[in-house]
């Protein structure tokens, strides 16, 4: 696979695009509103072409390179569940998922990705965009699929639901098919961190490591009004003191070798996930460096895709474009 092109827009830590970029496009154009972001971004891959702007602002006229491209992919910030519809910023990622859209008016990509939350491929909050998106693409003949993916079937682990629209232009391309599991078994929190773990001397880094035996539960990077960074809602929380982890706040470094491990006597006697670790559970390499403080860095890993899974959808976009079946194989 050669040849093909993509905008990302709402890049975050860069997560799709890096997927993208191992599936065999090249970005023509990469958008996000955080400054750190953009900064991981250019620190990475200083060759891409980075705009600092938000998604609501940009005009694509202003920049010739968005258009005549293959894909336009989004990763935009997760919309929030009907209990918080009205809040500002769940109007706020409403608007950006309909900017999208819209922006398929002014570049005419052969195809569109949009990753968010798996409801909204399906759920009955959400058919309000479901129908929006309908009218739109079908006016400009697209052919799309609303599905979802579990980022643990491709080799992620954590188990991380995404609702996915994938539009391709009608009668340009091959249909497209969403891509299949590419493990037939998860990849475990203990596998995944066990070697940090034991980095600076812990003696209890194996023994831990062996009660972390499952994928991690889905990471939340959180919104920029809210506080500290913390590993998730109540039951994630209560999933990761199973593995002995305090999910009530990151860590700023990994044990050390006198650290008591001893879930039994609370918090203070659990390990805490540093955000490098938490990039490592979204499957970022560990040469991917995340920029900013704690908190920011946090809540870019935590918006991010993993990049398996934008490796695995852009394949399956890439065969459907060039009529290659044997590229929507996960690889």
């Amino acid at each position: 696979m050669t040849g093909l092109t993509f905008v990302d827009v709402c890049s975050g830590a860069g997560g799709l695009a890096l997927g993208l970029e191992r599936a065999g496009f090249e970005p023509r154009l990469l958008l996000d509103d955080d400054r750190d972001a953009v900064a991981t971004l250019r620190t990475n891959r200083p060759r891409w072409n980075v705009l600092h702007t938000d998604l609501l602002d940009f005009d694509p006229a202003e920049r010739p390179a968005a258009y005549d491209v293959d894909l336009l992919a989004a990763g935009l910030p997760r919309v929030k569940s009907s209990a918080t519809v009205g809040r500002t910023d769940s109007r706020a990622e409403e608007r950006l998922l309909e900017a999208t859209v819209y922006l398929v008016h002014a570049i005419r990509p052969r195809a569109v990705l949009i990753e968010n939350v798996p409801g909204l491929a399906h759920l009955d909050a959400y058919r309000q965009f479901r129908d929006f998106a309908r009218a739109e693409l079908e006016h400009l003949d697209y052919e799309f699929s609303w599905f979802v993916v579990n980022a643990v079937d491709f080799g992620v682990p954590q188990s991380r639901k995404q609702g996915v629209l994938v539009a391709v232009e009608r009668g340009r391309s091959k249909p497209f098919r969403p891509p299949g599991p590419a493990v037939r078994e998860p990849t475990t929190v203990g596998t995944t961190l066990g070697p940090s773990m034991a980095s600076r001397g812990w003696q209890d880094a194996a023994r831990w490591a062996a009660q972390a035996d499952r994928p991690a539960p889905t990471l939340v990077g959180g919104s920029k009004n809210r506080g500290g960074a913390d590993l998730g809602p109540t039951g994630a929380k209560r999933t990761w003191a199973t593995m002995g982890v305090n999910a009530h706040s990151l860590g700023d470094r990994v044990p050390g070798p006198d650290f008591v491990w001893d879930p039994a006597l609370g918090r203070d006697h659990m390990v805490k996930i540093t955000a490098d670790q938490a990039a490592l559970l979204q499957s970022f390499p560990e040469s991917w460096k995340i920029a900013g403080l704690k908190t920011s860095r946090y809540r870019q890993i935590g918006h991010a895709t993993p990049p398996p899974v934008g490796e695995a959808l852009g394949r399956a976009v890439a065969a459907a474009l060039e009529g290659d079946p044997t590229a929507s194989a996960a690889g």
